[in-house]
């Protein structure tokens, strides 16, 4: 029982380590001092942006269910803020063009 006890603490450990090693700046992810734009800070700057609108969505929600996403890209086109992670989702690029 110790054995599997270990087994499930180390692989969770593992899984969550990478996710957990990520920071981002908004849009902007982190790496050796220097920010660079990519899906997953810009999933989580939008998801930040719908709860603070009034949406119950988590940042790995908005990274794994591309549906959702559209439904809130749709919504809050008209904030400036969503833009970076909604061009690649509405397909006329947002409307704001």
């Amino acid at each position: 029982m110790a054995r599997l006890a270990l087994f499930v603490t180390c692989a969770t450990v593992s899984l969550a380590s990478p996710a957990l090693a990520i920071k981002c700046n908004g849009n902007f992810q982190i790496v050796n001092g220097e920010e660079i734009s990519t899906p997953f800070c810009r999933d989580n700057a939008l998801a930040a942006v719908a709860r603070e609108s009034g949406y119950r969505i988590t940042d790995a929600e908005m990274r794994n269910n591309p549906s959702r996403k559209e439904e809130i890209c749709r919504y809050l086109r008209s904030d400036i803020r969503v833009h970076p992670a909604c061009d690649d989702v509405l397909p006329d690029g947002g409307g704001w063009r």
